[in-house]
């Protein structure tokens, strides 16, 4: 007969198997009675029997998680963040929270720093590099959890946006208000980063849908200091863009100054939609329609995937890819006279 695992358990008394860890290692402050008593008799019931060595070395630990963000000024991640650290304290984790700054050689020397402090697990937003360490650490089954992007070929869990969809939904938006020319801006494309990437074939693949023409000149993938050279290219074109979708909040900062400075007016001389909302949107003039992500569910649900490492018996459950849905917040950039049937 096999062992029963942890997600046995989980199934049986219909909790996930973050609760039955917590359960376990008696964390029951934010555990109603009811849970406690289903888990209890799932646990007799279906005769689990913990290993216990393993969960006493884990409570033994230094109960400390590391949060690795490839860059902190971006209003997703510090959300994220923000949700890791609230549910990590719920369950009696601290958190130590680094910033590589887009730069792999930054990130490696915090995940080295980190392990030398004996983190129990880390929660990594990664940068394009450092693939054999993150291997290594997969390989030798230390809890890792990515946000937000994936490392191409290894065996971990990730938590991610539907990319594709959330570029679907801005441009349907705009074409629904009438704007058909669309452009796209995002960080560059260079060096592979996940999420921008899936942005950009997402716009063609948006585009190609709803028959319209995929024109490069339209596509504008660069570096920060350089994105607003881009935008100019865009509006120096003999048939320049009616709208754009911005990949993020630091692009859409790039296309605001560059609006501003031009006088360019947002919903009459240029339609806008942006990825990710930030708390400036609602009151800005005309107010910004925004591609929200769940940030606190994304958050939330990268903690449970790490907690649920700590038990030995999900190893062997093999990894996935955990999409979000994307959502709109409809506002005044993208209104126009005219809707397209």
């Amino acid at each position: 007969m096999e062992k029963t695992t942890i997600s046995d358990v989980a199934k049986y008394a219909k909790v996930s198997k973050s609760t039955v860890s917590q359960f376990l290692n008696e964390r029951y402050e934010y555990m109603r009675e009811e849970t406690r008593e289903r888990i209890e008799q799932a646990i007799e019931e279906l005769n689990y029997q913990p290993n216990n060595v393993a969960r006493s070395l884990k409570l033994k630990s230094t109960a400390t998680i590391g949060v690795i963000v490839a860059n902190i000024l971006h209003s997703f991640s510090t959300q994220v963040i923000r949700a890791i650290e609230d549910t990590l304290n719920e369950n009696d984790f601290s958190t130590i929270i680094c910033n590589a700054d887009d730069n792999p050689k930054k990130e490696k020397n915090y995940i080295e720093t980190l392990l030398a402090r004996q983190v129990d697990g880390l929660i990594v937003f990664p940068t394009s590099g450092n693939r054999e360490l993150y291997k290594r650490l997969v390989d030798s089954n230390f809890p890792i959890v990515f946000v937000d992007r994936y490392v191409n070929g290894l065996n971990s869990d990730a938590v991610m946006l539907d990319n594709e969809k959330a570029i679907h939904m801005a441009i349907e938006h705009l074409l629904t208000n009438g704007y058909e020319d669309i452009a796209v801006l995002t960080t560059s494309i260079d060096t592979a980063v996940v999420p921008r990437v899936e942005r950009v074939q997402g716009y063609k693949s948006a585009m190609k849908r709803f028959d319209l023409p995929i024109r490069e000149a339209y596509i504008k993938s660069r570096d920060l200091p350089v994105l607003k050279k881009g935008i100019a290219e865009l509006f120096k074109l003999e048939k320049p863009p009616q709208a754009i979708v911005s990949g993020n909040d630091l692009t859409l900062m790039e296309f605001l100054k560059y609006a501003s400075e031009h006088d360019l007016k947002i919903g009459s001389d240029v339609g806008l939609v942006t990825i990710d909302e930030v708390n400036f949107m609602e009151i800005h003039n005309p107010p910004i329609t925004t591609i929200a992500q769940p940030t606190f569910e994304m958050g939330e649900k990268a903690v449970e995937l790490l907690l649920d490492k700590f038990d030995d018996s999900n190893q062997s459950e093999g990894a996935q890819i955990y999409r979000f849905d994307p959502s709109i917040i409809v506002r005044k950039s993208a209104e126009k006279a005219g809707v397209r049937i």
